[in-house]
């Protein structure tokens, strides 16, 4: 047992003879504690980052999830450090056990809830919440776990030499925030892309239990009694244990928690830099669909009744040369293409990887006509914002953007006004630009206030709905929302610089599906006039308001 003692005055010699019973000399100790301070502050960050990260792609808007993991896990500290108070006559052994439970939960964390998700996810009723409780809960028992280690690590650090005070907590803050640093790097720039979010987790864990083991069982072994010494090595072999475990088996639990979520039909599933990319069906008959980040972003089932109604409205009149913003599977520059006169497409996605998948993948590139292969069709691999502030003025007839949905929190830069102020700056003067709103019906709110952020851009606006939308199966965060509120239509926002364009589709033309399919009729205005909510601000950079 550590003996109490009172920390040094100010300025009162440091007693360099140390704690007897400590196997190194008092500097070379006070070094591996503050280098165990370092590692575990890594870890903890990273442990909170992947919370965010994984909680953002299951469940969505990663504003909200990073707001309830850090003010959860903050919190949490709080109550761990004064919980802590009671641990400090046994700082070894309790700073021991502490490491390999907060090395098991961190660890293992990411698992758990992607399994909930998985699992759980389209139960209905209370476990549609299910992902989200078990969030907040690891933040709470991860937060508690972190919050304990200051005070403990403290008494450690003082039982090798004494110290006053102030000098004690700055030297473990300063390596806590180093260590911080060092894990909040490491996160996105070696974890995620090398061994992605499950393994990384468990490496994480598998190099806290070690660190808080050796600093205890190495440094501070003589301060357990033969029985503590054994329950904190079965302890952390335990721990260890099921993390390898854990790591061994990640590849088969994640093609079973794959089919769980998209079905038995994955025939491609890849991460690239920028998102996971999963591809079913397209064979044998079945229908193909696209995922990107787990939301259901191309059904074969209905994806013509989507395209026909983005493309076809906006090239009516002048459109040789034809932007589209987004739109990497190629179905939207297919479209275009069904109109005579195009001279050039301008396709600029900002995931190279689904422009290849698009060009090699049999049933995509079937789907998509070949595209690719056409010579009019050019690709940009760029984020659109950026890609719009150095394109040239007036330099094309339609402009389509094929986005992913405004509520998606990392796309709402894509639906200010700030980017309709550069998209209208790229069209010619009797141009047209044509937006994908998302669902009318469910969320008229959203739909509307990108109608009047693109009125704010100067542009004048014709809004208009289409239904038939298939309601079969979504992913990611979409597949929390329950069936009975699963979107029933799409919503689209046709505008251009001088007056609002009407909607009628271009003249008819050769196409795949006959005249029936050119797009939209004014019935779809009058569904989307329905829903219209006035007084709505317009959404900016700085004050998003999806």
């Amino acid at each position: 047992m550590i003996e109490p003692h009172a920390p040094a005055p100010p300025g009162a010699p440091p007693s360099w003879g140390g704690a007897p019973g400590l196997p190194v000399r008092p500097g070379t100790g006070r070094f591996l504690v503050l280098a165990c301070v370092f590692v575990c502050a890594a870890c903890g960050l990273v442990y909170e980052l992947e919370l965010v990260a994984l909680a953002s792609y299951l469940i969505g808007d990663s504003v909200t999830q990073a707001s309830v993991v850090l003010s959860v896990m903050v919190f949490a500290m709080g109550v761990g450090s004064l919980a802590a108070k009671r641990l400090r006559w046994r700082a070894a052994a309790a700073f021991g056990l502490l490491e390999a439970a907060l090395a098991l939960v961190g660890g293992c964390s990411a698992m758990a809830l992607y399994a909930v998700f998985a699992w759980t996810g389209d139960w209905g009723g209370l476990w549609a919440s299910g992902p989200r409780w078990l969030l907040v809960a690891f933040s709470l028992a991860i937060g508690l776990l972190i919050g304990a280690e200051v005070p403990l690590l403290m008494e450690l650090i003082q039982r090798i030499r004494r110290q006053d005070a102030g000098g004690a907590v700055a030297d473990l803050f300063a390596a806590d925030y180093v260590g911080a640093l060092v894990g909040g790097l490491a996160f996105p720039f070696l974890l995620l892309p090398l061994l992605g979010q499950l393994t990384g987790a468990m490496l994480t864990g598998t190099v806290n239990a070690l660190a808080g083991a050796a600093l205890v069982l190495g440094l501070f072994r003589r301060d357990l009694s033969r029985r503590a010494r054994w329950l904190l090595v079965a302890a952390n072999l335990a721990v260890l244990g099921v993390l390898a475990t854990a790591a061994v088996l990640v590849d088969d639990f994640e093609r079973a928690a794959r089919q769980a979520v998209y079905g038995e039909d994955v025939r491609v599933a890849l991460q690239t830099g920028v998102q996971e990319v999963v591809l079913t069906g397209g064979t044998a008959g079945r229908p193909l669909d696209l995922y990107l980040d787990g939301r259901l972003r191309v059904s074969g089932r209905d994806e013509h009744r989507y395209h026909d109604a983005l493309v076809h409205p906006a090239m009516n009149g002048p459109h040789a040369r034809v932007l589209v913003l987004g739109g990497g599977d190629g179905l939207a520059a297919r479209e275009v293409l069904t109109h005579p006169g195009v001279r050039w497409v301008e396709v600029v996605e900002l995931d190279p990887a689904l422009v290849r998948l698009a060009r090699r993948d049999p049933a995509l590139s079937r789907l998509n006509g070949h595209v690719y292969g056409d010579p009019r069709v050019h690709v940009a691999a760029a984020d659109a914002f950026a890609w719009l502030r150095t394109a040239p003025p007036s330099s094309y007839d339609v402009v389509i953007a094929d986005l992913p949905d405004p509520g998606i929190t990392a796309s709402t830069k894509l639906y200010s006004q700030e980017f309709y102020g550069l998209a209208r700056r790229v069209l010619t003067p009797g141009g047209r630009i044509v937006v994908h709103a998302g669902p009318v019906s469910s969320r008229p709110r959203v739909f509307w206030t990108v109608d009047t952020t693109m009125r704010a851009a100067g542009l004048h606006t014709t809004p208009y709905a289409v239904g038939g939308r298939a309601t079969g199966f979504a992913a990611g965060p979409d597949r929390t929302t329950g069936g009975s509120r699963a979107p029933q239509d799409w919503g689209f926002v046709l505008a251009a610089p001088a007056k609002p364009p009407p909607l009628a589709p271009d003249s008819p033309g050769p196409h795949p599906r006959g005249p029936q399919s050119r797009g939209p009729t004014e019935q779809s205005l009058a569904a989307a006039q329905r829903t219209m909510i006035r007084g709505l601000a317009p959404s900016t950079l700085v004050h998003p308001r999806y």
